[in-house]
C-alpha cells in the first residue's frame, strides 16, 4: 500500500482539506462529490499526484491564475479530466474566468474535451452566459456543432437559458446551428424562455 501521514491509519481526506499550501475547496468539483473520488485515491500510491490534479481543477473552479500556473509548472496536465470528465477549462469556463481559459489553452488544454455527459468548455460557457469565453474558445478552435449526450449543442444550451449575445456569436460562427435537433428533436428555438427575444433570430 502507499504512504500516507500517520502511517496510513488516517481516515481519507475529505473535500477541501488538503493543499500543497493552504486550503483548497473543492466541494463544488462534480467528479469529487459524484463518485467519492477523494475516498478512491487516498492511501493509495497515486494519492499524492491525484490530490495535486484536484488542486488544478478547485483553482480553475475559483479563477487562481497564480495556483493554475503553479500545477503546469509542475507538470499537472491542463487537460486532465475528473471522474465527472471535467477538465480545470470546464470547471473555468463555467464560473467565467476568462484568464484562466487563456492560459489553459494557450498551454495545451484541449478546447474540445468532453465530460461524461459530453459537454465541451463551450457549452458550459454557453449555458453560464459567458459570452467572451465563448468567443475565446472559438477563437482557438472550438467546434460549436459538437453535440452532448442529450443531442444538444452550445446554442442550445445558450438559448436555453435566454443568452442572446452568445445564440449570435454561435450562429455567426455556425449559422447551420438553428437547424439541430436535439435527442427530443427540439431545435435550439424550442428551448426559448416565455417571451424571449430570440424568437426571430433562431427561428427565421
Amino acid at each position: 500500500g502507499g504512504r500516507v501521514a500517520g502511517g496510513g491509519q488516517s481516515p481519507a481526506p475529505s473535500p477541501g482539506t488538503w493543499t500543497e499550501g493552504g486550503l483548497e475547496p473543492s466541494l463544488e468539483l462534480p467528479g469529487l462529490v459524484q463518485e467519492g473520488w477523494l475516498q478512491s485515491t487516498a492511501g493509495s500510491p497515486s494519492a499524492t499526484p491525484s490530490r495535486v490534479r484536484t488542486g488544478i481543477w478547485s483553482a480553475a473552479l475559483n479563477g487562481d491564475l497564480g495556483r493554475v500556473k503553479h500545477f503546469i509548472q509542475k507538470a499537472t496536465d491542463p487537460s486532465q479530466p475528473d471522474s465527472a470528465g471535467y477538465t480545470a477549462l470546464h470547471y473555468a469556463s463555467r464560473n467565467g474566468h476568462y484568464d484562466v481559459c487563456q492560459f489553459l489553452l494557450e498551454n495545451g488544454a484541449k478546447c474540445d474535451a468532453r465530460t461524461n455527459g459530453g459537454a465541451t468548455a463551450l457549452h458550459r460557457a454557453s449555458y453560464c452566459g459567458h459570452t467572451e469565453i465563448a468567443r475565446l474558445l472559438l477563437s482557438h478552435g472550438s467546434n460549436p456543432q459538437l453535440v452532448d449526450d442529450d443531442g444538444m449543442t452550445s446554442l442550445h444550451k445558450a438559448a436555453e437559458k435566454g443568452h442572446e449575445d452568445i445564440c449570435s456569436l454561435l450562429l455567426q460562427h455556425s449559422p447551420a446551428l438553428k437547424t439541430v435537433r436535439d435527442r427530443k428533436a427540439r431545435l435550439a428555438c424550442d428551448l426559448l424562455p416565455c417571451n424571449s427575444g430570440l424568437w426571430d433570430l433562431l427561428a427565421s
